[in-house]
């Protein structure tokens, strides 16, 4: 049985807002607070229930690696989906996961590797739960040839509030599957997915690096090596003058040579307490930024990498976002239309050096043209910015809101997983969709992102 708890402050990986829900753990699909399951009706009939009476406010919440608000809900009730940490089955032949949706990516790995099976796509941090990965269709590295994680979801189970459980697929209750990946947790409890891995026969991979002066020579860069499997770029954003726009890109690949297929985690350390909140200042992240950019000096011949040193370099420092101090961070993720003069992200750059803020960790992707499943997905063809800044108060927030206001004047649009600051203006011209999006909505489920992006006046 779940066990309500008091409302304890609930923070997202940014650590920005902090606010107040009742969380709620999961351990079966059982423990969700409302009536009990039943057999699902036509589709039709699904969409149009409604609740006889107010509806509690309630959201399915995972490892909390979001970095916003789209996994909070102020004085709401937090489905803690942890507990459902199942394997359901696992086709060895084909490679087809079953699992419920609080399996992390960690143990999928540490379960699959061995098999000589890899995730199809995974974020920057492997502690991210499948129903996570799902509800903000994650990308990765490949996003150019792989597409999103929603794209390697074969099925997945969906509990309404209403009591009523279905499958949703590409060919069975279509429009639930699409709203449902990338649709923020608000379409439902996801309680498990069937997944389609990719197979390896070596947990190594073959990396090349690249140092690049400019948002043309990393065009370049992406352009000439984009049948590469992975690929990304990291940015100086401290850099000024000829320095300007410099980085390192790096791409990577499988190794094809087999090798004994074992799990692996490299060294890490942990941030014990939170850094004064100075301590990342333009001085300090300036000379990390140049000392990182001279490490990777461009190397001729390829180098075998654990996959997780390629994958989750940030997941080898343990409580990272304590590197920020106790106000937290925010993120600005854009994608921007790929054009020819690359004025807009230039514009974000130069705004961002105007504004004397400092981002620690600045990643730059050229995505792919392949199209996302989820009605609400992110990615579009075009060039990936993602930005971390310390808050320092309203010159932070004032640059985030310049931020988005440049992405949207060059046809572009901000990742809901990563944002705090989008209003319902910009929001709606990001995604026009979402009016059609919102009737899949659960009327118990909510969420801070989604009321302060859909509030009238």
């Amino acid at each position: 049985m779940a066990h309500r708890h008091s409302r304890p402050k609930f923070e997202s990986w940014g650590r920005y807002p902090s606010l107040s829900a009742t969380v709620v753990p999961l351990h079966w699909p059982s423990d969700f607070p409302l009536p009990p399951a039943k057999e699902a009706s036509p589709l039709e009939d699904q969409r149009s229930k409604t609740a006889t009476s107010a509806p509690p406010r309630m959201l399915p919440v995972g490892m909390g690696r979001s970095y916003g608000d789209v996994c909070l809900i102020a004085d709401g009730t937090l489905l803690n989906t942890r507990g459902l940490d199942r394997f359901q089955s696992f086709d060895e032949e084909s490679g087809i996961l079953r699992c419920e949706a609080g399996v992390t990516l960690d143990e999928i790995l540490r379960f699959c590797i061995p098999r000589g099976w890899f995730l199809p796509v995974t974020p920057g941090t492997r502690y991210v739960t499948v129903g996570g990965a799902i509800a903000n269709d994650v990308h990765g590295k490949n996003h150019q040839v792989a597409g999103t994680f929603g794209r390697y979801v074969r099925s997945l189970e969906l509990a309404r509030s209403d009591g009523s459980r279905f499958v949703c697929s590409r060919d069975r209750n279509m429009e639930w599957f699409r709203a449902t990946v990338a649709g923020m947790g608000l379409t439902g409890l996801i309680v498990s997915a069937e997944i389609q891995l990719r197979a390896i026969v070596s947990p190594l991979v073959k990396s090349e690096v690249s140092q690049f002066h400019g948002i043309d020579q990393f065009l370049e860069l992406s352009l000439a090596r984009q049948s590469s499997e992975y690929s990304i770029g990291w940015m100086d954003s401290t850099a000024t003058g000829r320095k300007f726009a410099r980085g390192v890109f790096m791409t990577a690949a499988h190794s094809q040579e087999p090798a004994k297929l074992t799990t692996h985690k490299s060294r890490s350390c942990s941030v014990p307490f939170d850094l004064p909140g100075l301590a990342l200042n333009r001085a300090s992240v300036g000379a990390f930024n140049a000392l990182y950019f001279h490490s990777h000096r461009t190397r001729q011949k390829p180098r075998l990498l654990n996959y997780d040193s390629f994958f989750y370099p940030m997941d080898r420092i343990r409580h990272w976002n304590r590197l920020y101090g106790k106000r937290g961070f925010v993120q600005f993720h854009c994608v921007l239309p790929r054009v020819a003069d690359q004025l807009a992200p230039l514009q974000l750059l130069k705004a961002i050096s105007a504004a004397r803020l400092t981002s620690f960790l600045a990643v730059i992707k050229d995505f792919g043209d392949a199209i996302s499943p989820g009605m609400m997905s992110f990615p579009m063809p075009g060039i990936s910015l993602a930005l971390d800044f310390p808050i320092r108060g309203e010159e932070t927030f004032d640059l985030m809101d310049r931020l988005a206001r440049i992405t949207a004047e060059h046809g572009g649009r901000v990742y809901p997983a990563k944002d705090t600051r989008m209003t319902p203006t910009q929001f709606q011209n990001f995604y026009p969709q979402w009016q059609q999006f919102a009737p899949y909505v659960d009327p118990a489920f909510s969420s801070n992102f989604w009321e302060r992006v859909t509030a009238r006046g």
